[in-house]
């Protein structure tokens, strides 16, 4: 597509990886020289050491991947596909909203990538829902003047009503180093998202090497949709308020503080006013403005004290969805999840969600931690992240019966807000300076320790309770023989001597004499007693520690068809549905 070849060396001495004789010459002397060492070592009986790797060839061959991504989602308006690929855009968004995804710039990356390794186009197709056609547009961006270069933009036919997007792209890359990474993060995907259904497809030259993973759909509970919000008073900066003022509908600075901004009311904006300086008033046209005046406000703002935002704005996944993905994904041996409350830092209301599994496959020992920020899996710099270093360093494992480096333990952390403070320019972690975030962090965590340390326990006495039982009744057999012995001895003797003894006595003695009573009978009565007080003590356990701590069984309900009528419940941990 782009003219790449295989072409026949004619002067072999022009490339990098050329292997002169002098230098081979000098490569096999070294490699006998090594194999002769190696060869004593071993006549000696002496540890070999490793080999050390040889320098490796350089090799600037490429290889190039047609990646395909396709949904099933509202697709795309015909006229808009180009610029919402081919411009990069200034984001002017008036109001506040929880967002996923980090830049907003994947899919147009995704391009410039491939102009820059390979020069081809992008390909999208794309119908929305009730459409009888589809979109067709190839294109590039034109990176000096910031347009699309339209290829070919046309309509097609649509018969099957298909409806969603399907992007198309051809860049250099590497499957071999970077394969454990890209399934890593479709099965993050899947946690997250149990609503959704991934299917992943790697096709090579190579049959034997194709790879195709399905993380399939458990629920149809989706999150609600986050709000749009105001901007709160303590979380704006100066260039902000600057564009608020120039976008504003609003004729005065009254009116402007009410209704951009959210928890300030007509009496509190009166407070404010009053407290910039005798330069304010409450009908002061809001385009009359100066700088300084500007800045005044962006000072009081910052020193003012304002209530909270609330969360109502915000979007997480939910307590039902991350276990449910957790389950789906891991099958851990426990599992326990916490959702909190709606916190705030710098005037940004944010929520973090936690869950904790024991156990699973494919989870490796000790602690496998999983980070996600506004429902988008972060798979980079995890040592720097807040998440990970609480987790390791300012959570006492030992003291919830878990050993953090025996133990499979996920941790499962994800921070949804109206604004996500990343570091650094990749936005691959989240920093553990803010005091506000780093505290929700640990308690998210520790909530979800505490509830896996009462099943630790439960599953420690349960088994404490099994091995004693096990203990009693392996000495059955050594009881019950010796029990018997001295009742037939203890009847011989009184049959000889006719001594009075108490009536329950001397009629058990008649039965073992008559054979009535004998060894097996014992051992089957003492095997029954053996049954009966671990069924009482089990069933006091039960009685003291409540009906709400029995154990429970975990039930899917698939998603019913759309001729059904049915209402849901919502709990934190389950949906129930009633069929009419």
């Amino acid at each position: 597509m782009i003219g790449l070849a295989d072409h026949e060396r004619v002067d072999a001495e022009l490339y990098d990886d050329f292997e002169t004789a002098k230098a081979r010459e000098k490569r096999l002397a070294k490699e006998a020289r090594l194999q002769e060492i190696q060869a004593k070592n071993a006549a000696l009986g002496k540890k070999a050491k490793a080999p050390t790797s040889m320098k490796s060839i350089k090799s600037r061959e490429a290889s190039y991947y047609r990646v395909t991504c396709k949904d099933n989602g509202r697709g795309m308006p015909h006229d808009d596909i180009p610029n919402m690929f081919g411009r990069v855009l200034s984001g002017t968004k008036y109001g506040l909203k929880q967002t996923r995804g980090k830049f907003g710039l994947g899919a147009k990356m995704a391009l410039i990538w491939s102009k820059m390794s390979t020069g081809l186009p992008i390909e999208i197709l794309s119908s929305m829902k009730g459409q009888n056609y589809s979109s067709f547009c190839r294109l590039d961006i034109d990176i000096n003047k910031n347009i699309p270069h339209i290829h070919v933009h046309e309509k097609r036919e649509n018969e099957e009503k298909w409806h969603g997007a399907e992007i198309q792209i051809v860049i250099e890359g590497n499957w071999t180093t970077y394969r454990s990474k890209i399934l890593h993060y479709m099965r993050q995907m899947a946690v997250i998202t149990p609503y959704a259904q991934f299917l992943f497809k790697f096709l090579s030259e190579s049959p034997d090497k194709n790879v195709t993973v399905r993380f399939a759909r458990r629920t149809d509970v989706m999150p609600p949709a986050p709000l749009e919000t105001k901007y709160h008073p303590s979380a704006v900066d100066l260039l902000l308020i600057k564009r608020l003022i120039a976008e504003t509908s609003k004729q005065n600075l009254m009116q402007f503080l009410q209704h951009e901004f959210v928890n300030v009311g007509k009496s509190y904006a009166e407070r404010l006013i009053g407290e910039m300086g005798p330069d304010f008033g409450p009908k002061m046209p809001v385009k009359s403005l100066t700088s300084q005046q500007i800045v005044r406000i962006h000072q009081l703002f910052r020193q003012a004290k304002f209530d909270d935002p609330s969360g109502d704005c915000l979007s997480p996944a939910g307590e039902y969805n991350l276990r449910l993905g957790i389950i789906k994904e891991l099958h851990p041996d426990m599992v326990a999840t916490y959702s909190g409350s709606a916190q705030v830092f710098e005037g940004h209301p944010f929520i973090v969600e936690a869950g904790l599994s024991l156990g699973g496959k494919d989870v490796k020992q000790g602690l496998n931690i999983f980070r996600f920020a506004n429902r988008i899996p972060l798979l980079f710099e995890q040592g720097a992240d807040v998440v990970t270093r609480t987790a390791v360093k300012r959570i006492n494992w030992n003291s919830y019966k878990i050993n953090q480096t025996q133990d499979k333990i996920g941790v499962f952390v994800s921070i949804v807000s109206t604004k996500i403070p990343f570091k650094g320019t990749g936005k691959e972690y989240i920093g553990d300076d803010i005091s506000e975030i780093a505290s929700a962090v640990k308690t998210a965590i520790q909530q979800c320790c505490v509830q896996l340390k009462s099943k630790i326990v439960k599953r420690i006495q349960a088994r404490e309770q099994q091995e004693r039982k096990r203990s009693l009744n392996k000495y059955i057999p050594n009881a019950t023989g010796a029990i018997y012995e001295i009742l037939k001895e203890m009847s011989r003797s009184h049959a000889s001597k006719k001594r009075r003894s108490e009536d329950k006595d001397a009629e058990l003695l008649k039965k073992v004499s008559d054979q009535i009573v004998t060894e097996e009978t014992l051992r089957e009565k003492l095997a029954q007693h053996v049954e009966q007080v671990d069924y009482e003590m089990a069933l006091e356990y039960a009685t003291q520690t409540g009906v709400n701590e029995e154990p429970r069984e975990d039930i899917y309900i698939p998603p019913l068809q759309a001729e059904y009528n049915f209402t849901e419940f919502h709990s934190p941990v389950f949906v129930f549905r009633l069929v009419h």
